[in-house]
């Protein structure tokens, strides 16, 4: 028995050795080595030279750094509350199983599975100051991408959309959960379906809520390709996040120390702000 016992231990460490050798190799090492290198100057070529807190401070004492961190949070905030807020009343509506409700799923959901390069492409156009369908059907003439007022509200727009689905389907998901019996003894009662949904739904849904939030907060805070597709930062740094700042630093400007830094800059923001919202859970979350 205790032979066969040890042959099992033997194979399980065999087919756990190459992902556990990956792990180590591309993501602990690279993590604390990318640490270190947020206290070092190097641009890849030369020899790598210890600078201690100079990168961060001089990021945080940086006006363009402080305008980048501005854009994320402007935009992961402002993401998260459309990409809570519609979803919810989708998956509300959805939930009553009115007529199409499956085709609606579906086309609610196939943007998020759509590639980003083909979204980009799309609402590129649609976007498009001369011939794109907004300002056809606004009839005016905006430069969505190009103007510094309105890019970042149309870069908002497109990632909101195609999160939508996404989170309509936890939603749904949440909704499933919710005991029918509860509903009914609320129609008994009199209540109306704005009183059932407000103080029946919401709380018994708030555990689903919380984790779309959590979610889709660290996934708006980590934007990169629709950045990178769309507008490039621009037009004058405007829609320039945390990732495409640390991305344009490490691999053109190749300023390894400081986007070191700014990457474990975002890893504290992305921190605090979950340990923030996992605190103050217990306010509003209930039935967990």
């Amino acid at each position: 028995m205790s032979k066969i016992l040890n042959d099992e231990k033997t194979t399980g460490k065999i087919f756990l050795f190459p992902a556990i050798t990956g792990t180590m190799i591309f993501i602990v090492l690279p993590v604390f080595f990318s640490f270190f290198l947020s206290f070092c100057s190097w641009d890849l070529l030369s020899s790598i030279k210890f600078v201690g807190f100079e990168n961060y401070k001089t990021l945080l004492t940086s006006p363009q750094f402080g305008k980048i961190i501005q854009n994320t949070f402007v935009f992961a905030v402002s993401t998260c509350i459309f990409s809570i807020i519609i979803p919810l009343i989708l998956a509300a509506v959805l939930n009553n199983k009115i007529r199409g409700t499956e085709f609606f799923k579906t086309a609610y959901f196939l943007p998020f599975i759509t590639p980003m390069i083909v979204i980009a492409i799309i609402w590129e156009w649609i976007f498009d100051p001369n011939n794109g369908l907004v300002n056809l059907l606004l009839k005016t003439h905006i430069n969505w991408l190009y103007d510094t007022h309105t890019a970042m509200l149309a870069l908002i727009i497109v990632s909101s959309w195609k999160l939508i689905g996404y989170n309509m389907v936890i939603f749904l998901t949440g909704f499933s959960g919710i005991n029918q019996n509860i509903y009914e003894a609320s129609k008994i009662d009199g209540a109306s379906q704005i009183d059932t949904f407000f103080r029946i739904t919401l709380p018994l849904l708030s555990p689903t809520i919380f984790f779309v939030l959590i979610i889709t907060t660290i996934s708006s805070f980590q934007v990169f390709d629709l950045i990178y597709l769309m507008t490039q930062g621009g037009p004058m740094d405007s829609t320039n996040v945390l990732v495409y700042w640390i991305y344009k630093n490490a691999f053109e400007f190749f300023n390894i120390g400081q986007a070191s830094a700014g990457a474990y800059i975002l890893f504290l923001i992305v921190l605090v702000l979950t340990a923030l919202q996992w605190k103050i859970r217990k306010l509003w979350v209930f039935n967990e």
